[in-house]
């Protein structure tokens, strides 16, 4: 255990040097204009651009509506994965018939559907999380159903013998099995939310993260542009984490059972 602690330690002294380190070369590097400040900016000039918008509040209402869209996208397409996946499996035939349909939706660039779902639901909210859910929800289906298919078949049949029905199979076996997958789902989720969110922000949002990244193109503020990539970082590396804590303690109640 103390051996785990030191590695752990050891990790994040050298992942905090690397981080000063690349700061401290930035910030050097765009004060004698090693490279454009006006485009590439650096920390400094970033953290005064973040420190102003926090004190005057005006960070504050894109942050919120942001960290809210991508919550509820989230949420809605892990869930709403997780549930198609498991109909899939229950229903055999259902799954043969939608799998080409579900490999073109995974292949299909999801940027071109925001102006369907711009036109369809409004400029808003909806056609935001619309868009976060298209790039969510197929690839939980995807990766869970994989794993529901990917049981060991002998271990089905054992449960089988002793008179297990397909809700019991389901949830004696192929949930508990494929938990691990699920779980890290959820931890890719959480980027691709994001990116779902950023994407509809950059299409139709007047507030937002993605707003304030477009409004810094338009005026030339690459200041503006880069801290707002800063807390978008922050945020969803608070979201991972939260997801991992979560995973913990899922794992030690599933093993206490």
């Amino acid at each position: 255990m103390k051996q785990k602690h030191r590695v752990t330690a050891a990790v994040l002294t050298v992942q905090a040097i690397l981080l000063v380190l690349f700061a401290g070369l930035w910030e050097v590097a765009g004060r004698t204009n090693w490279i454009d400040p006006l485009l590439f900016s650096y920390p400094s000039k970033m953290l005064m651009q973040l420190w102003k918008t926090m004190a005057d509040g005006t960070i504050w209402p894109h942050v919120g509506v942001t960290v809210t869209e991508t919550i509820v996208g989230f949420v809605l397409g892990t869930l709403l994965g997780t549930v198609i996946a498991a109909i899939l499996w229950w229903f055999p035939f259902l799954s043969r018939v939608f799998d080409p349909y579900l490999v073109v939706l995974n292949s299909m660039p999801k940027v071109a559907l925001g102006p369907i779902f711009i036109v369809g639901l409004g400029p808003g909210f909806l056609s935001i999380v619309a868009i976060t859910l298209s790039v969510t929800v197929i690839i939980t289906t995807l990766n869970i159903y994989n794993r529901f298919r990917e049981i060991d078949s002998g271990y089905i049949k054992v449960v089988r013998l002793f008179g297990a029905s397909r809700l019991q199979l389901f949830k004696l076996v192929i949930l508990p099995a494929s938990f691990p997958v699920i779980i890290s789902t959820l931890k890719v989720n959480v980027g691709l939310a994001w990116i779902g969110v950023i994407v509809g922000e950059f299409l139709v949002a007047k507030l937002g993260l993605g707003y304030l990244i477009i409004y810094g193109f338009q005026v030339f503020n690459f200041t503006l542009v880069l801290s707002s990539l800063i807390v978008i970082a922050v945020v969803a590396t608070v979201m991972y984490q939260l997801v991992a804590a979560l995973e913990r303690r899922l794992t030690e109640g599933w093993r206490e059972r």
